[in-house]
């Protein structure tokens, strides 16, 4: 009986000891990732305020060939809802919708993740002048764990692990933007000869 007891009292103290850490442990997380990107503001922000765009330059996007995606609404507006279903284990089941937009400066989403796992976050996409033919873009992505879920944030990196999808993500949008409008100069250039 007494080994009972001690053996009980061990395992007590065993799950005990994580729940408390996690009274202590943050609960919001954020990430935000950055490029310049060598055209106008007006240029840059027409192109990322369009979530179907995303599809060209989100690491995410590109995990599986066989994604399903639906749409609803008018792209580049409130409201509009981009939907995928993968079975991906990496890109899972979920939509994201535009809650609001800045004209010429930002926007923000919602993420609905509901598969693998059921999680909402928010996220925006920022630009800011450099100057007249350059242009800094902001991913940006912020959640929160309930406690006791919170104790995985003193184990998940999520600059690291989200902070690299999103740098690879901005270079993409980047090579895009830059070479669309390249192509646009020279096919006017073509024109005009």
């Amino acid at each position: 009986m007494k080994v009972l007891k001690k053996v009980i009292i061990v395992l007590a103290i065993i799950i005990a000891i994580p729940l408390i850490i996690a009274l202590f442990v943050r609960k919001e997380y954020a990430v935000e990732e950055a490029i310049v990107i060598n055209q106008p503001k007006s240029v840059v922000f027409d192109y990322i305020k369009h979530l179907k765009n995303q599809d060209n330059f989100s690491k995410w996007a590109t995990m599986d060939p066989n994604m399903e995606k639906t749409y609803t609404g008018t792209d580049g507006t409130v409201g509009f809802i981009s939907a995928w279903s993968s079975d991906h284990e990496n890109v899972g089941v979920g939509e994201q919708e535009i809650l609001k937009i800045t004209e010429g400066e930002r926007i923000d989403f919602e993420l609905r993740f509901l598969k693998p796992f059921e999680s909402t976050q928010q996220a925006y996409m920022l630009t800011e002048t450099v100057n007249e033919s350059q242009t800094e873009v902001k991913w940006g992505f912020e959640g929160r764990m309930d406690y006791p879920m919170n104790l995985m944030l003193l184990f998940m990196d999520f600059e690291e692990m989200i902070g690299k999808d999103f740098q690879e993500g901005l270079q993409n949008l980047k090579t895009i933007v830059e070479n669309n409008n390249e192509k646009k100069r020279n096919e006017t250039r073509s024109i005009f000869d």
